[in-house]
């Protein structure tokens, strides 16, 4: 197994990671010499990121469209992976969507999509990625979740229940994978500063955003809501859990703004 401590040449897929948390994962990580992939929904906003992340100095970074409810398009994104960096360590599961709404005005199409891509997508990632894991003795899943998988809230029952079902997912994988070398951990940010969606006050609205992390604020610059998780802090966090010496698994992670909008 290659030395955890050290991230320089490690390959990292992150999906969702076009904007929001994933995108300040992949900076970050970047920045400390990891080979990176991203992927997103929009070929041409995954190439865009890439492109500009292409200029800052660092590690290498690739990316390709795919929507992760689609096992079909999972299978061609690791496949991409394979053949640009010859493997993968690391497995970053960011992308996500939310919908806010009562539960009588959820429709069958939210709630399925909520479910898929929250929970099947990080499913059909974490398996491709467990397959290659084996070829490099040893891997570390990261699932970003939320604070929503812990404390439910009005208006979030498809959003809670894909987070609760993902935060059980992650804490099954540690149990049954921490004997051959793969890591599995999970970070649970509360409110963070990026257009996830709209405040949880609105949820008599139909509200419903895609991206990765918790609930944020639409149109709102991230400056004027500093009292809130910024992306780079979950980054931060991230780049500490895969930093760990081999002897210590941090297994989960709660994270909250230190003063939380009264």
């Amino acid at each position: 197994m290659r030395n955890p401590n050290s991230l320089k040449d490690r390959v990292v897929l992150i999906t969702g990671g076009t904007r929001g948390i994933g995108r300040a994962i992949a900076e970050r990580l970047l920045a400390d010499g990891a080979a990176v992939a991203i992927c997103g929904r929009s070929q041409k906003d995954v190439e865009a990121t890439v492109r500009e992340m292409q200029s800052q100095p660092g590690g290498k970074v690739k990316g390709k469209a795919a929507d992760v409810t689609k096992h079909e398009q999972v299978e061609p994104l690791f496949r991409f992976i394979d053949e640009q960096f010859g493997g993968l360590d690391v497995l970053v599961n960011n992308a996500g969507i939310g919908v806010f709404r009562p539960l009588r005005d959820l429709t069958v199409e939210e709630w399925k999509a909520t479910l898929e891509t929250n929970l099947s997508g990080a499913f059909y990632c974490s398996r491709e990625a467990l397959y290659r894991f084996g070829n490099r003795k040893g891997g570390h899943i990261v699932n970003i979740s939320s604070l929503a998988g812990k404390h439910a809230f009005a208006g979030g029952s498809a959003y809670n229940a894909s987070k609760f079902g993902l935060n059980g997912l992650t804490e099954a994988m540690m149990q049954e994978l921490r004997s051959e070398d793969v890591r599995v951990s999970y970070v649970m940010p509360g409110s963070v500063a990026t257009d996830f969606s709209a405040p949880r006050s609105a949820v008599s609205a139909p509200q419903r955003s895609v991206s990765g992390g918790d609930v944020g604020q639409i149109g709102v610059e991230k400056s004027a809501l500093d009292w809130r998780i910024w992306p780079e802090d979950v980054a931060d966090i991230v780049h500490m859990v895969l930093s760990m010496p081999a002897r210590t698994l941090v297994s989960s992670v709660e994270v909250r703004p230190s003063k939380p909008k009264k």
